[in-house]
Formats: C-alpha cells, sequence, structure tokens
C-alpha cells in the first residue's frame, strides 16, 4: 500500500462515526457508563501510554480470521460496514497491521467487533464490551467464534475462509 494512500486512509478513518454503547438498564451499569462517556476521549492516550511503558502488552493479531479482501478495497468495505451499522471502535487495542477496528454493540454487556487489516484480512469475533466488562474484555474472557453472525452482516463482501480458529 502506497504512502499516499495510507495517509488518506488513515486521515479518511478517523472521521468514521464512533460506535455508540447501548444505555444499560441496570443501575451499576448505568456507574460504568457514565464513566466511561467521560473517560472515552482519554482511553487512547492512556492505553497507548501504558503499552509505550510496559505496564500492559499486546502484539500480534487475535484468533477468528473471518476472510479477506484486496487491499485496494478497504475504504469501500469500511464504507459498507458503517451503512450496516458498524462503528469505530477506537478504543480497542491495535492488533499489528490494523487498520481500522469497527463494531456493533448488541447491549450494554455484549458486542460483535471487527479488525481490519492491511494485508486484507479481516477478523472478527464476539465479547464482552470494555464498557461493562473491562477485565473479562481485557484478560479475552468470552471471546467467541460467531462467523455465523459475521457471514450475515458482512459475508457478501468478503472472501471467507473456511477455518476461523487463527
Amino acid at each position: 500500500m502506497g504512502s499516499d494512500f495510507a495517509a488518506a486512509l488513515e486521515s479518511w478513518l478517523r472521521e468514521l462515526p464512533s460506535s455508540q454503547m447501548v444505555y444499560p438498564r441496570q443501575l451499576h451499569h448505568r456507574i460504568k457508563y457514565l464513566f466511561w462517556r467521560v473517560y472515552t476521549p482519554y482511553h487512547p492516550f492512556l492505553r497507548d501510554t501504558a503499552l509505550a511503558l510496559g505496564i500492559v502488552k499486546h502484539e500480534g493479531r487475535q484468533n477468528f480470521l473471518l476472510g479477506h479482501i484486496t487491499p485496494e478495497a478497504i475504504p469501500e468495505f469500511i464504507a459498507r460496514c458503517v451503512e450496516r451499522g458498524y462503528g469505530n471502535h477506537f478504543v480497542a487495542w491495535n492488533d499489528d497491521g490494523q487498520l481500522a477496528s469497527l463494531r456493533i454493540v448488541e447491549d450494554f454487556e455484549r458486542q460483535y467487533h471487527l479488525r481490519i487489516f492491511e494485508d486484507g484480512e479481516v477478523r472478527g469475533h464476539y465479547e464482552y464490551t470494555p464498557e461493562c466488562y473491562p477485565i473479562l474484555h481485557l484478560r479475552e474472557i468470552g471471546l467467541e467464534d460467531r462467523r455465523h453472525i459475521f457471514n450475515e452482516h458482512i459475508g457478501d463482501l468478503i472472501t471467507p475462509v473456511a477455518d476461523s480458529g487463527t
């Protein structure tokens, strides 16, 4: 991918609509919701600082490869995902080679999370939201392969792979 294209894509990605949290019904989740409404703008800085200082570590790519798109088709793919309800999930970790992180929240507790990579890989999983269960989310507890749901969402936009384990 050329540097001009990559720079233009990065600028465009910053303008994508953010995913929206669902307002929870339970009082104890509402407190978390309010905290994240205030904290979210600061999270990327604190996340990146914690990574740079070695307080937390993150490398590689998460499992659950869904399929591939051509690198040239990435902007169109992301635009189509946004049309289908996905939003920018900028608070997520950045996996190696990741260009975009998108999600659809099912409710305050669970989300469908897509990652799009510069080599055209598309990976996705179902998980707890970081807003509701940050420790479970951080430790990847409850991470699930929901290929059948992702195929309903985006199956017509990717070249699927048979095995989702890696």
